[in-house]
């Protein structure tokens, strides 16, 4: 159990708020909503997890860096926090600090899918192909059909000039038909 009995009901009903403003994509309604929870549990790790997402959906990424930095301390363990901490230096450009986070989580979860798939990223944005593509293969080896990590090697492909980049965007519309990727490339490779 996460919080109190008695007030479960009252809490589920306030995440369940949250939730419905999320899916409308308006996140800061979605955390408002939870203020008064917060209030009563500033210590409480999900409700920290949950204002680091919102946080990050708004691209508020020093309040979601705040509330995740406070997850990655009540739980050391946790994996979400710290993955959320990737995604937001993934998507403000800090792509070495990225491959350092997503390093620090692969010495203890050597094939967790996120950590190696955002390491994945930031090492193609630094142009670190030969080690993206080792991490790739690790990865497919384990899902041969994944398409988000085919669309990393496609991407590693395409930036090397490699000759199977064709034929692996040819694979990936097979298992993703409207794949946006691949239908978003020159007429040539479709």
């Amino acid at each position: 159990m996460v919080y109190g009995g008695d007030d479960s009901k009252r809490i589920q009903d306030l995440y369940a708020q949250s939730y419905m403003y999320e899916q409308m994509g308006k996140y800061h309604e979605g955390i408002k909503v939870l203020i008064p929870l917060y209030a009563q549990y500033p210590k409480g790790y999900a409700l920290n997890v949950r204002f680091g997402w919102l946080s990050y959906q708004n691209k508020r990424y020093n309040d979601a860096k705040y509330y995740y930095t406070i997850a990655s301390r009540l739980k050391p363990t946790a994996l979400d926090p710290r993955l959320g901490l990737i995604r937001i230096d993934l998507d403000t450009g800090s792509f070495d600090h990225a491959q350092t986070l997503s390093y620090a989580l692969l010495k203890r979860d050597y094939y967790n899918y996120y950590a190696n798939l955002y390491a994945i990223q930031s090492l193609i944005a630094q142009q670190k192909y030969d080690i993206a593509t080792a991490i790739l293969f690790k990865m497919l080896a384990l899902y041969p059909t994944d398409v988000p990590y085919l669309e990393q090697l496609a991407r590693v492909y395409h930036a090397t000039h490699n000759r199977a980049f064709a034929p692996l965007c040819a694979d990936i519309l097979t298992f993703d038909p409207n794949n946006i990727f691949v239908r978003s490339l020159p007429i040539g490779v479709k």
